[in-house]
């Protein structure tokens, strides 16, 4: 018979600890909490309110419901933190040292001051760029001339403003730290032997790498460490009107695993090096320098700018390499986009939520200051705004919209700091951090057209706040709270829900359930901890009608779809069947919604289990074990004699390790094949070399795409190294994953632990 619906909309709270306790998967994780006051600062886009105080708001224990719940879990933890800030050009710092001693000093400890926006990180250019006041590198001499032994190198001229400006905001904060970006290179260095666009001659690929070392040592001199240098500003741009070099990725590669790092090395420099520097929309060209194991062991990530592309590239480049850094380097707004309204909302969707939320350990603006005219230019951009604007004839200091872009995180988030999980709507973006010693910080940005009430929960705790459109808020607490946690992996009974909205519980015999439902009806489960990832979820479902789904989402009705479960007539709505769906992107503890999709009168649910994801590795025999290589397929051309063999001498682990050599040259292809579900997995293998091969790599074939490869290439590897392919996209249901050698004889490779593992998606 067909159901009707008792009442069109409902919605439930369960309140009582005796429902709490149904769960037969119920944890209580305790800890204490300093206090329950949320301290609250707000920027509103009317500009009534710009960075403001509010009052406090509390934590109370959870017994509302709001599908608008932002879930904030400080046990997730992601990037570390190093700072946030804006660049000390040359165009900045002679602004700054322009006014008169009260002026900058009230100034800079409005940017780099605890009471101010604390600004922690900076960026300078090594030697002139477009906001200089003229152009110059540190070796400039007659053209015709070279100076090999670097007897011309001077920082004079950052003697006058910029490093003065940098060692009074060192005073300020002497945290701050500081990364240096080169334009160009000396002219004489340069194919075109000018500072305007051309290229690094290879010629001079080591004595650039000795001039920058120099850089380094000279500002360690002047009391300023450098933490972090790019090895080109935006090296896909070469313009004739300002200091630029192009520089490709191979040829970048080339300078840091033959020059800059090894010179580094030798000079005992810690100074960190970043690839790229330029935009999101290229990120091919960070992957392609890491891709290189040399380069990539000088290399300690990639710094990413905002004028084309999405943030979202970043996570690209993170995926595949996970064990180096991201850092956001350069936006600057300007006279095309005057609206504070517009230019919070992008900056916040974009430069700091989204470059943050895609793996971002830095925010760095450009211009930290510029005038009413918006320069001194030294041929660039001729209407780009600055964090502030100094009037170069009052010294009137006026705070545009970057300076609250930022001040709503650097005020906060300290420097150490680590990212903690906060959930995802697109109505109210977020970013959330646990400082140092403990505190924690909630950003929120209301990126939707109407005003929004939200909650924030952690653990059983949680208060709601209300922001107007394109609002941004800062939340600010201590301590931590009760965490109710339901285990996913645990049969969850329907009836035990949190809240729900247009359903009935009723009971038929020694089942209870969860019926009534129709088109967008829904249950939800607080805190479901879905530990490190759910792979497949089981529902018990009864229906006499055609049916439906269950959409499964986390954060709200709305949120992120996990799965979603197909309810078909099972011939009575109380005849169960178990149905089952795959499940992705469920990790953690996140509210979990139960939406019904279809018509009126879609099923009954009973109960809901999902299914921990775990890694296994896929391949037989990965570390020869056996002794044999029967696990494993082998070819070489019938013309060269087989190099492969298993060998007991120093093995990785155990007692085996797999041998390439042979005393005449050859070619050895050692592989698996195997058949596999579709989805996304990892290859990997430890290697040691002799070196001197013409190939050498890892690689991934066979599975729906164009072959990968972990190159290892020609350079001894001395210890055991591990080699990575990742993010490899099963489609056809079987990979090829195995190690190739082409060498000249008497050259040796030895591998072990190979693995083949799913990576959760």
């Amino acid at each position: 018979m067909f159901k009707l619906k008792r009442s069109n909309l409902r919605i439930f709270t369960v309140l009582s600890l005796a429902l709490l306790l149904a769960f037969s998967s119920l944890n209580l994780n305790i800890a204490n909490a300093n206090n329950n006051n949320v301290q609250v600062w707000l920027t509103t886009v009317d500009e009534q309110n710009l960075l403001k105080q509010q009052a406090d708001v509390f934590f109370e224990t959870d017994t509302t419901f709001n599908p608008l719940t932002i879930q904030v879990d400080e046990n997730i933890q992601y990037q570390e933190m190093d700072g946030f800030g804006a660049a000390v050009s040359g165009s900045a710092a002679y602004l700054m040292n322009q006014l008169d001693e009260t002026q900058q000093t009230v100034l800079l400890s409005d940017l780099f001051g605890e009471q101010g926006v604390n600004f922690s990180f900076v960026r300078h250019t090594i030697g002139a760029s477009d906001f200089s006041l003229s152009s110059f590198t540190y070796n400039d001499i007659p053209q015709g001339q070279t100076d090999l032994s670097l007897e011309q190198f001077t920082i004079a001229q950052d003697q006058v403003n910029v490093i003065p400006v940098l060692q009074d905001i060192k005073g300020i904060n002497p945290d701050v730290k500081i990364l240096g970006t080169p334009w160009s290179a000396p002219a004489w260095m340069k194919n075109n032997e000018e500072l305007n666009g051309g290229t690094l001659n290879p010629e001079y690929y080591q004595v650039y790498a000795e001039y920058l070392t120099k850089y380094v040592q000279s500002y360690e001199n002047e009391g300023l460490p450098i933490y972090a240098m790019t090895v080109q500003n935006e090296p896909h741009h070469e313009t004739s009107g300002y200091p630029s070099m192009y520089m490709s990725a191979e040829e970048q590669t080339n300078f840091i695993k033959n020059n800059l790092g090894p010179t580094f090395e030798a000079q005992a420099i810690d100074t960190k090096i970043l690839s790229w520097d330029h935009n999101w929309n290229e990120y091919e060209y960070p992957i392609q320098v890491l891709d290189d194991p040399a380069a990539k062991s000088y290399v300690d990530g990639s710094a990413f700018h905002c004028y084309g592309g999405t943030p979202d590239k970043q996570s690209e480049v993170y995926n595949a390499h996970p064990d180096k850094g991201i850092w956001f380097t350069e936006c600057s707004g300007g006279e095309w986009e005057t609206a504070f309204d517009v230019n919070m909302k992008w900056n916040m969707s974009n430069v700091v939520i989204g470059s943050i939320r895609n793996w971002s350990k830095s925010v760095l603006l450009w211009n930290l200051a510029l005038d009413e005219n918006f320069g001194p230019i030294n041929g660039g951009c001729t209407d780009c705004r600055g964090v502030v604007t100094i009037d170069s004839n009052t010294g009137e200091i006026t705070k545009n919209v970057e300076y609250y872009v930022l001040g709503h995180v650097s005020k906060f988030v300290e420097p150490g700091a680590v990212r903690i999980d906060s959930n995802y709507d697109e109505r109210i973006e977020t970013v959330a951090f646990k400082n140092p010693d403990g505190s924690k910080v909630l950003l929120a940005h209301n990126n939707s057209e109407s005003e929004q009430t939200f909650k924030v929960k952690t653990g059983g705790e949680g208060f709601e706040y209300t922001l107007p459109i394109g609002a941004v808020a800062t939340f600010v607490w201590e301590g931590s709270y009760l965490i109710n946690e339901v285990n996913a992996f645990d049969k969850m009974e329907a009836e035990s829900f949190s809240a729900m909205s247009g359903i009935e519980t009723e009971t038929n015999g020694n089942v209870t359930n969860v019926g009534w439902t129709d088109n967008g009806d829904y249950i939800m489960f607080e805190n479901v901890n879905f530990g490190d990832g759910a792979i497949q979820v089981d529902v018990s479902v009864g229906s006499a009608s055609k049916g439906g789904s269950l959409e499964l989402r986390i954060g709200s009705p709305t949120g992120t779809v996990i799965g979603e479960v197909m309810v078909n007539n099972t011939g009575g709505w109380h005849n169960y069947e178990t149905v089952s769906a795959d499940i992705t992107s469920a990790k953690g503890i996140n509210d979990l919604y139960v939406v019904f999709k279809g018509t009126n009168g879609i099923g009954n649910v009973d109960w809901i289990q999902f299914h921990e994801f775990t890694q296994t590795n896929l391949l037989l025999d990965s570390g020869f074990e056996s002794g044999n290589l029967s696990s494993w397929n082998e070819w070489h051309p019938d013309n060269l004699q087989l190099a492969q063999s298993v060998d007991s001498e120093g093995p990785l682990n155990g007692n085996y390790k797999l041998v390439h050599w042979a005393p005449t040259d050859y070619q050895q292809l050692t592989s698996q094949i195997l058949n596999v579900p579709n989805g996304t997995y990892k290859a990997s293998v430890w290697v040691k070399s002799g070196g001197s091969q013409n190939e050498l790599h890892l690689f991934a074939k066979g599975y729906g795409g164009e072959e990968l490869k972990a190159v290892v290439g020609s350079d001894p590897v001395g210890t055991w190294t591990q080699y990575f392919i990742e993010d490899i996209q099963v489609t056809n249901g079987e990979i090829e994953v195995g190690i190739w050698s082409n060498s000249p004889g008497n050259n040796w490779a030895v591998f072990d632990d190979f693995e083949l593992v799913k990576e959760y998606r």
